[in-house]
């Protein structure tokens, strides 16, 4: 027997559109079809005179985002607590949306959901924008005929991950970005300012201070190979990224650098904790079963060192050990989420446990970054004092010398 072919569902686009409506009355709206001919026809049954019609010229727009799709979540939850039903839900949000992208992906799911599909198989179709921990938790509002609640709760938890990620970022971006300014003004000043300076003291006809003798080998050496310097610093900066988003061994080995860096290590450790325990409290609380949630509570977490951990505790977790004992073998779990895992699982409020955790070192998170923010400040401002005085004195010193000569 032939196997069937799989049908693949044509394109749809925009068409703008101007007509009667039954009592004569002019008006103008948007509709969602393959063809013109298509769209005429879904009118003509709504009741409309079709007066003009043509396809709507799409922008590109920019990228979706992570913030995109929690906003979405947030306005479809608010709307459909609201009573609002979803097919309008989605109507509302997609033409309300900034971004082009984000409105042609909501307006795309909307047709598939009116054409029969459920909500959550809709959703599959767009796995670069919507994740399994998404799709398995509106599958299970579907199941449970509580979708606007996990629906609540989902958008609280990507509210909450973004918060996070952009607190640790706020940590990161401000040492690097004086790091990468202290660097290239000390270039300029090796390839610009020091020349000068060595040209000025081959007429002194004196040796120089070991300092200075130093310092203008540097600036030969800056000048010389600045391309090679340039060059391998940024080759280095890119290969490194590059190599963290396709090589799972390179992303794991550099998950396991940045856990144990000073400082910053522990930040990462303590949000990384907390999301894996808000999204193992979120899916357990829609519903899902452990060891299916533990499925998409790795790839949550964001470090390939716990995620990796993560298929342990579900193996262990499979085979009948508790989640605790499952944890506590993985050795990356600090003793307070321990007990109070252990407490969750004994009085059957692990999700609650595991949200009381999660509130805990994000509160951790918020603390250890402003601690670091006002500690990082005096310390950058004590290096590049060094720096830069430390070249300045250097250069300054023959003159100082000769100075006292002269006196």
């Amino acid at each position: 027997m032939a196997k069937a072919a799989s049908v693949k569902n044509p394109a749809q686009y925009a068409w703008e559109w101007e007509g009667k409506d039954k009592g004569g009355k002019v008006v103008r709206n948007e509709i969602r079809a393959e063809t013109e001919a298509v769209a005429r026809m879904m009118l003509r049954r709504q009741g409309i005179n079709v007066l003009k019609i043509k396809r709507k010229r799409q922008k590109l727009g920019s990228s979706i985002t992570e913030k995109d799709v929690a906003l979405f979540t947030r306005q479809l939850s608010t709307m459909m607590r609201a009573g609002v039903p979803l097919l309008q839900a989605f109507d509302i949000t997609a033409r309300g949306h900034s971004n082009p992208r984000m409105t042609k992906l909501l307006l795309d799911i909307r047709a598939e959901v009116e054409n029969g599909s459920s909500l959550s198989e809709s959703f599959r179709k767009h796995p670069l924008q919507f994740d399994a921990l998404f799709c398995n938790m509106i599958a299970a509002g579907e199941t449970g005929g509580v979708l606007d609640s996990l629906l609540d709760k989902l958008a609280t938890y990507k509210e909450k991950t973004l918060a996070i990620k952009a607190k640790i970022k706020s940590a990161m971006i401000y040492p690097t970005a004086i790091i990468g300014t202290a660097f290239i003004i000390t270039a300029v000043i090796m390839i610009y300012v020091i020349p000068a300076f060595k040209d000025l003291f081959s007429s002194f006809g004196a040796d120089l201070p070991a300092p200075t003798m130093f310092v203008i080998w540097l600036s030969d050496f800056f000048v010389e190979w600045w391309w090679l310097i340039f060059g391998g610093l940024f080759g280095a900066i890119f290969g490194s990224m590059f190599a963290f988003k396709r090589s799972p061994k390179a992303h794991k080995i550099a998950d396991r650098i940045v856990l144990k860096l000073p400082v910053i290590g522990d930040i990462v450790r303590k949000a990384t904790i907390a999301r894996w325990t808000r999204t193992l409290a979120t899916l357990f609380t829609a519903g899902v079963p452990l060891v299916e949630a533990l499925d998409s509570v790795g790839g949550a977490s964001g470090n390939q060192v716990y995620a990796d951990a993560t298929g342990q505790i579900r193996t262990e977790v499979s085979t009948g050990s508790s989640l605790t004992y499952a944890m506590q073998k993985s050795d990356l779990f600090p003793n307070m989420v321990m007990q109070m895992t252990a407490i969750g699982e004994e009085s059957g409020s692990l999700d609650s446990m595991l949200e009381k955790v999660a509130d805990f070192y994000e509160e951790e998170v918020d603390n250890a970054v402003a601690a670091l923010s006002s500690l990082m400040e005096p310390v950058i401002m004590v290096v590049l004092g060094v720096l830069i005085g430390g070249l300045v004195i250097a250069m300054y010193m023959p003159i100082f010398k000769m100075g006292q000569v002269v006196g």
